[in-house]
This record gives C-alpha cells, structure tokens and sequence, in this order.
C-alpha cells in the first residue's frame, strides 16, 4: 500500500510541477490568452492533482519516524507556495508565480538533501564502530523494530525475509521505497555489519 501511496506522490508532485512551469512560462511571456486557455483547460485536473499531491504527502509524513530541519523546512515551504500561486496567477503577479514555483523545486531539492542527513540516533556512532546490533538499533530500529517485524514506512520484515547477504546490502546502501540510501552515511564496513546483523532477525 504505501509503495503506491509514494508512486501516487511522486507522479501528483512531476503533474503539479509541469503545470506550474507552463502556467509561469505562460505568464512571464505575458501570453494572458494562452495563460487563460491553459487554466481553464486545467482547472479540474489540477484541483485533483493538488489534493493528490497534499495528501498523499501528508500521509508519507506522518509514517515518517523522525522529522528533520530540512523536513519541516520543506514542509513550510510546500504549503506557503500553494497559496502564492493561487494570488500570483490570480493577479498575474509574475513575482508571486515565480516564488511560488521556486519554493516548490527549493522543497524537493531539500528533501533530496535529507535523505542525505544522519538520523540523530546515528549521530553518536563512530566510523570505526562495527557492532552490527548497535549500527541497526541506530539506523534502523525505527522502522523495521527490534524484532525486524515493525513494519512501519512499509519496511520488510526482516524476520521472514529470505533474501541473502548481498541483496540486504545492495538494499542499505542503496535504499528502498521510502527507505533512505545508506551509502555515504555508513561506511561498506558497517553496512556489511548490519545486514550480517539482520540475518541474525530471521525465524
């Protein structure tokens, strides 16, 4: 389900960012008819995409275990930059467009940004440290729970998980679904450490 909640998102945020460019091209261009035209063409789609886009973010947040700085920075700006487009286009205010589809890249720009962020349970955690109970109670308790069985953020269960030693560590350092990439966050060692780790989950 959440794997096509994420789709659902990210197909929402690419519509509303196509029709946000063309409405701003349109309006810097100062083709008002064409800007009209489009509108009107969209308005339905739009509204539907929009309340895609909010909502299903929304509820990717919620599943979310630990809110960041650049999370809440992002989410700040997603929700100022609706209501500037709906004013600017309104008014054909070319500032107030152009702001409003700046915040909306700047957002998802950020959101790439802290995937890179360590969670702060990993903060205290050397590069040196290679006890992979530790380096999984740090990154990845959170979502898969002490027993692997959690679930949350649609993460596997890694205690009926059959895949091998390999593919969990192409899936740390890479990532997957919602899960962050931990390559540049955990060095080869450590995430090799946890997946060893996870095997040791299974039933």
């Amino acid at each position: 389900m959440i794997k096509g909640i994420l789709h659902t998102h990210l197909a929402s945020v690419i519509l509303f960012l196509f029709i946000y460019i063309i409405k701003t091209f349109l309006l810097l261009a100062n083709n008002n008819e064409g800007l009209a035209k489009f509108t009107k063409a969209v308005k339905v789609p739009e509204m539907i995409i929009s309340a895609l886009f909010l909502g299903t973010g929304i509820y990717l947040l919620t599943q979310i275990p630990e809110i960041n700085s650049l999370l809440i920075i992002k989410i700040f700006a997603v929700f100022v930059s609706i209501p500037l487009a709906i004013i600017g286009f309104k008014k054909k205010n070319k500032v107030l467009a152009s702001l409003s589809l700046l915040l909306i890249i700047g957002a998802y720009g950020m959101a790439e940004m802290s995937k890179k962020q360590k969670p702060k349970a990993m903060q205290g955690i050397s590069e040196s440290n290679l006890n992979g109970s530790e380096l999984y109670n740090a990154a990845c308790i959170s979502c898969h729970g002490a027993d692997g069985k959690l679930g949350t953020m649609g993460a596997g269960n890694l205690a009926a998980s059959t895949m091998d030693i390999s593919s969990r560590i192409e899936i740390i350092k890479k990532g997957k679904g919602l899960m962050k990439p931990f390559d540049g966050i955990l060095t080869a060692d450590q995430i090799k450490a946890a997946a060893e780790y996870t095997l040791t989950l299974k039933k």
